[in-house]
């Protein structure tokens, strides 16, 4: 038991030293999309590696394969399209369903697991806890080759800066558990994306881009029709943050736009940001 516990920590120790590809992946959070990809799975994933993104992040749908991960890996192969994480709850990896998740996302080709949310983010001393939950979670994944991480919303980053729950999500976890910055919420929550990245280099191995208005704002929630300040974000997250995905989330449909629609103009709004920026 203590062997295979300490070669858990070595796997572990060994994924904090993950580099990133020289520039991030773009993907897309499939919840974006979560009325379309109801009504046509095989065909909004279609028209996604239509759009150029290289990856998607799960959030439970998974059309006809939802008992056949090799199969939708295969058509996934087939879209020009990579598992850039999925988002699921704690209650996915409690004891009873730990191998069958696993499983499943392994045969998927995905490495990334995030917890997409949890009452606890939303103070510090629960923060503290679920820490705790996320550390034991990180050590039992490093044997499988996979990831833990946490994807924050508002009420994670309230607070003085330095003192709010996303901190001490940070300082209580190991280096090698994802921190995954919704930099919508983060704007939404008055602090600043970028330099949250430079607080905890190395840690935000996947984030999401999301254009978000604080309340009380007026603009467009499209990527590039914002007030983000997305060249800087993305400075920050080549340089620092050890990124291997932008993941492009949509929840705001502005204007009538449809699902795909929407996320289509935020990719086109980044990709204007990153032709700007010099190659990597």
């Amino acid at each position: 038991m203590k062997k295979t516990l300490a070669l858990a920590w070595l796997m572990l120790a060994a994924a904090t030293t993950h580099a990133a590809p020289a520039a991030p992946r773009l993907g897309v959070q499939l919840w974006s999309v979560k009325d379309e990809i109801r009504q046509d799975f095989k065909g909004t994933l279609a028209k996604i590696g239509q759009l150029g993104f290289q990856g998607v992040e799960f959030a439970g749908e998974f059309g006809p394969y939802k008992d056949d991960p090799g199969g939708l890996k295969a058509f996934l192969d087939g879209q020009g399209l990579r598992c850039a994480g999925a988002h699921l709850g704690f209650d996915a990896l409690a004891d009873a369903r730990f191998e069958a998740t696993t499983a499943f996302y392994k045969t998927l080709g995905c490495t990334n697991l995030i917890i997409a949310m949890d009452k606890r983010g939303a103070s510090t001393a629960g923060s503290a806890a679920m820490s705790k939950e996320l550390t034991a979670l990180a050590a039992r994944l490093a044997g499988k080759g996979m990831r833990i991480g946490y994807h924050n919303h508002a009420e994670e980053f309230a607070g003085k800066v330095g003192e709010t729950p996303w901190d001490v999500i940070a300082r209580g976890t190991p280096a090698a558990a994802i921190l995954q910055q919704d930099v919508g919420w983060t704007t939404y929550a008055g602090k600043d994306p970028a330099a949250y990245v430079r607080r905890y280099p190395g840690r935000t191995v996947s984030t999401h881009y999301k254009a978000k208005f604080a309340a009380g704002t007026s603009g467009t929630p499209i990527i590039g029709q914002d007030r983000t300040d997305w060249a800087g974000l993305t400075r920050a997250v080549r340089q620092e943050g050890g990124t291997d995905w932008i993941i492009i989330e949509q929840e705001e449909y502005p204007n009538g736009m449809g699902q795909l629609e929407a996320v289509a103009a935020s990719l086109k709004g980044l990709q204007a940001v990153l032709a700007t920026l010099p190659a990597q």
